[in-house]
């Protein structure tokens, strides 16, 4: 009973954030993802250390879920020899605004690694420490992921203007 308390409580309160990370991650099917992670962590719940650590595993799996379903859908349009745009759901568009399109454009030219240290650090504000663990990386390598991520962005966005 207690558990189903904290997951509704953790659904109310993180669900957008969570699905908004999806998004920026380049999730074409953001709500799925969520809903998934969601379930790993009622599955997982006794194996939690604390209750504190639920937030943090589910930003893993979010993260982890989108990464596999990225290099799924790489895998199937290198096989078919035909690529069409994503179709975003209504509820990942409209979570966007005007203003965010052409950073969430320029966000989807750069390397998944990059992609998501810039959204984990610069959007959910986590640590070096929480980044690498929701990466399942050294703090190195976030560092590294996250500067090259930077200069990248910064090029895309001065060249568009």
């Amino acid at each position: 009973m207690e558990r189903e308390a904290a997951l509704t409580r953790l659904f109310e309160s993180h669900y957008t954030g969570l699905l908004r990370l999806a998004v920026l991650l380049g999730a074409d099917d953001a709500e799925d993802i969520v809903a998934e992670a969601f379930c790993e962590l009622h599955r997982r719940w006794n194996r939690l250390r604390t209750a504190d650590a639920a937030l943090p595993y589910l930003r893993s799996v979010v993260c982890n879920l989108t990464r596999m379903r990225l290099r799924h859908l790489q895998v199937v349009r290198k096989h078919a020899e035909w690529s069409t745009d994503l179709e975003r759901s209504a509820e990942s568009v409209a979570l966007l605004r005007d203003d965010q399109k052409a950073l969430i454009d320029a966000l989807r030219q750069l390397s998944v690694r990059q992609r998501e240290a810039l959204v984990l650090r610069y959007w959910l504000g986590l640590r070096e420490s929480d980044i690498a663990a929701a990466m399942s990386i050294s703090c190195g390598a976030v560092k590294a992921h996250t500067n090259r991520g930077m200069a990248t962005l910064t090029k895309i966005m001065r060249e568009r203007r």
